[in-house]
């Protein structure tokens, strides 16, 4: 039986974090959901360093990631990954509350694959998380592991 999808979820905000995880899980068959509560923390767990040294080396399905954290925000995370030849297949969603068109227009030009604004209902936010999550997690075909490919 394959394993289910890995949906890392970096998010510093203790509510949006409950309810993306709530909706995430509610998915049949649920997904693996890694919560990460900032950026710091989410590059140790992708460069499997310090407490995630041990971790398997997999990659996520998909990466939901906040743009404004504490100690290392989004952008740089983002930079971090996409400029990784072993990590930047990973797809990432940002998922924020800024609308600011050099947060949108910065994002995509280092990579991002979508970029989702927070919905403020409580329902919207429920249903755009688990539409996220079934695309890229269950529709989505990921890129085998074929090395380091470079296209033509």
């Amino acid at each position: 039986m394959k394993a289910p999808p890995t949906i890392l979820l970096v998010e510093d905000d203790p509510q949006d974090a409950e309810l993306a995880l709530n909706a995430l899980r509610s998915a049949d068959p649920p997904p693996n959901v890694v919560h990460l509560r900032d950026g710091a923390e989410a590059l140790d767990y992708l460069f499997r360093r310090g407490a995630y040294a041990s971790r398997e080396s997999s990659a996520p399905a998909v990466m939901l990631l906040d743009l404004k954290m504490p100690r290392v925000d989004g952008l740089e995370v983002l930079r971090q990954v996409k400029n990784d030849p072993e990590l930047k297949s990973i797809p990432i969603v940002v998922l924020t509350s800024s609308r600011e068109e050099k947060d949108v227009c910065q994002t995509y030009a280092l990579g991002a694959n979508a970029y989702v604004v927070k919905p403020v209902r409580f329902q919207s936010f429920l249903e755009a998380i688990r539409g996220i999550g079934a695309f890229w997690a269950v529709l989505n075909e990921p890129p085998p592991a074929c090395g380091r490919v470079t296209a033509s």
